[in-house]
This record gives C-alpha cells, sequence and structure tokens, in this order.
C-alpha cells in the first residue's frame, strides 16, 4: 500500500485509471464487472490507502432524507435548546431529523452508533460525551457515514466541527470581571466530562496571566452530568472550610454556577454587587435557566441560532460532496456577554 490517501471514489477511480460509474458499479456488486475489470479494480485498492464510504455507494442513501441528531443530555436545557433548533432547520430543508442521546452512559453512545447504521441516515450531527466516548468506535463511524460534529470537539474525528468559541467566553468575563472588581478564581470539576471544560480553564489561566493577576483554580470532586449537585457540594465544602478565597468566582458552566447559587443560598450568603453581598458569581453557556436564577446569572452566551444554522448547512455541503472535505473543516462562533444581578 502506497502512503497515497484517497478521500473519494472520484479521486480513486482516476488513480486507477477505470471510469468513475464502473468503479461504482464494483462497490455495488463485485460480481456485475468483467473479471478483468474486478481484477484491476482490487490490485487499485491493495495499493492505494482507499475504503469505500458505504453509504456513499449505497444508492438508496442519495434517496433518504433521514438525518440523525445526537447531544449528550437531552434532558439538559442547554442541550434540548440546541437540539430544537436544528432540528427546525432539518425539518425546513425537507429532511427527516431523528433525535438520540445517550444521558452521559457511554455504552449508550456506542449503541447509538449501530441504530444510526440501521437507519442509513443521509448524513448525522453528532455532539459526543467527550472524555467518555470510544473514540475508535466513533472514528470508524464518522469514516463510513457523514458526520459532522457539533458542541464538542474531538481532535480529529468527523469531516467538520461547528460550535462556540471558548476563548471569547473565558476571555470576556475575565476581562469584565477584572475592570468592575476583585480578580477571579475559577471553579471547575475535578474531571470535567465535556472537553469545552479544559479549553475554558486554558483561556482563564492565559487571560489572567495577560491581565497581570495570578490565577486561582479551584477544582471540585464528582463526575458525570449531574453538574448542579456536583456544584453544589463543591461549593458547601469550600464554604464550610473557610470560604472561596477570593470574593469573585468564575465558573466553568452555568450548570456548576446554579449548584453554586443554590449552596451559597443555603449558607445564608447574598451574591452580587450591592451592599452586603459577599460574593461575585459570574459563568459560560447562557443556559436557558440561567435568566431565572436568584439572583440572576452574569454569564457568557452561545449563539444557539448561528450555530444551528452552520452545523446543518454544513452537514448539508457534506452531503453533497459525497461524504467527505478535502480538509476538516471547524467554524468557531464567538461568545456574548450578558451582565445580570449575580455580577
Amino acid at each position: 500500500m502506497t502512503d497515497t490517501k484517497v478521500r473519494n471514489m472520484e479521486e480513486f477511480a482516476a488513480l486507477s485509471g477505470i471510469s468513475r460509474p464502473t468503479v461504482s458499479k464494483y462497490f455495488q456488486d463485485p460480481e456485475s464487472v468483467r473479471p478483468s475489470t474486478r481484477s484491476r479494480i482490487e490490485k487499485a485498492l491493495e495499493r492505494y490507502d482507499y475504503r469505500p464510504n458505504i453509504y456513499a455507494v449505497n444508492q438508496n442513501r442519495r434517496l433518504t432524507k433521514n438525518v440523525g441528531i445526537v447531544v449528550p443530555y437531552l434532558t439538559d436545557p442547554f442541550f434540548a435548546e440546541i437540539a430544537r433548533k436544528i432540528e427546525e432547520r432539518f425539518s425546513e430543508a425537507g429532511f427527516r431529523p431523528t433525535m438520540y442521546s445517550p444521558y452521559g452512559q457511554p455504552d449508550a453512545e456506542s449503541e447509538i452508533l449501530d441504530s444510526l447504521r440501521s437507519l442509513k441516515p443521509a448524513g448525522v450531527l453528532f455532539a459526543p460525551l467527550g472524555r467518555a466516548s470510544d473514540r475508535g468506535a466513533l472514528e470508524k463511524f464518522c469514516a463510513d457515514v457523514p458526520t459532522v460534529l457539533f458542541d464538542s470537539n474531538l481532535e480529529g474525528i468527523g469531516e467538520a466541527f461547528v460550535g462556540s468559541d471558548n476563548f471569547s467566553f473565558v476571555s470576556q468575563t475575565v476581562e469584565y470581571l477584572v475592570r468592575t472588581g476583585a480578580p477571579p478564581c475559577f471553579f471547575e470539576m475535578r474531571t470535567p466530562a465535556n472537553p469545552n471544560a479544559n479549553k475554558r480553564r486554558a483561556a482563564y489561566l492565559e487571560t489572567m496571566q495577560e491581565f497581570g493577576h495570578e490565577p486561582l483554580v479551584l477544582k471540585i470532586d464528582g463526575e458525570g452530568w449531574a453538574f448542579e449537585e456536583i456544584g453544589r457540594e463543591g461549593a458547601r465544602r469550600i464554604l464550610e472550610s473557610g470560604g472561596f478565597p477570593r470574593d469573585t468566582v468564575l465558573c466553568s458552566n452555568d450548570r456548576l454556577a446554579i449548584g453554586l447559587l443554590s449552596a451559597c443560598y443555603e449558607k445564608g450568603l447574598r451574591v452580587g454587587r450591592g451592599e452586603g453581598c459577599a460574593l461575585r458569581v459570574a459563568s459560560h453557556d447562557d443556559h436557558p435557566f440561567a435568566k431565572f436564577t436568584c439572583p440572576s446569572l452574569t454569564t457568557a452566551a452561545h449563539d444557539y441560532d448561528a450555530v444551528a444554522i452552520r452545523a446543518v448547512s454544513t452537514l448539508h455541503e457534506l452531503i453533497e460532496a459525497g461524504g467527505s472535505f478535502a480538509r476538516r473543516d471547524e467554524t468557531l462562533f464567538p461568545a456574548k456577554l450578558i451582565l445580570r444581578s449575580s455580577a
């Protein structure tokens, strides 16, 4: 086998010197072409690094309007909101979207891949669990089915990624908090479930250093997707052992922040900027419940509409391109700072 990476059937046909229709016919049924032609194709397969996309060569795939949408936790209002917007866009474009969620369970995520294969979708928009995902299974699936990742980016998996720019989230919140009061400490899980958390921590460290302040990361115990409970228990332990080392706290995500606000209420601590307030609290995501917390949560917001529109259009482009792009495409949308009472 040579080092030449062949990305689609057109390239393979050109390199092997056999017409595209004949190559397609072979992949549908090897016995349908002459023995001499079949031999030439099989020798070319041995020579070049090419494995046909089983969906691209299935003529029925071109006729199907089925698409899959996978989110890690559909009962999380954040994922429900982005999934709803994506589903609306697909329906408007004439596709038939089907929603899936593993609810934080890696085995369930792998089972969803099998279910999607049986659906023979035109393509899939996939927000993976992240650290807990079976990377090998995802790589194999994305090699067979046109797939665009969104929300959580696993480098090198899928033909494209559409999501939010985590650096813009954190740089805006840190800049505002530093400008209006004490520099923030960073409140996060010791073992984050979502890879976005790692990027946000890195952005916090970089931005604090740029402003000339010492970063301080507070890691709390807890695994899984019960972020509110993990945030409340982690904040309780901090408050019971002497309190937060700074009077400004920046949370990795809004759901952790909601738990922190709950712990502060239980301990009788006021959160905000007014007289008698003990802490300022800010966060990231603009979770659908963030405006209804008490106090309402200062946060950096996703552009839900932009992500949904671009994710759907990118998958449509990928389907039209035969299941592969010349190179992996990444689109990131900046956050928008939303100022509320908590900071």
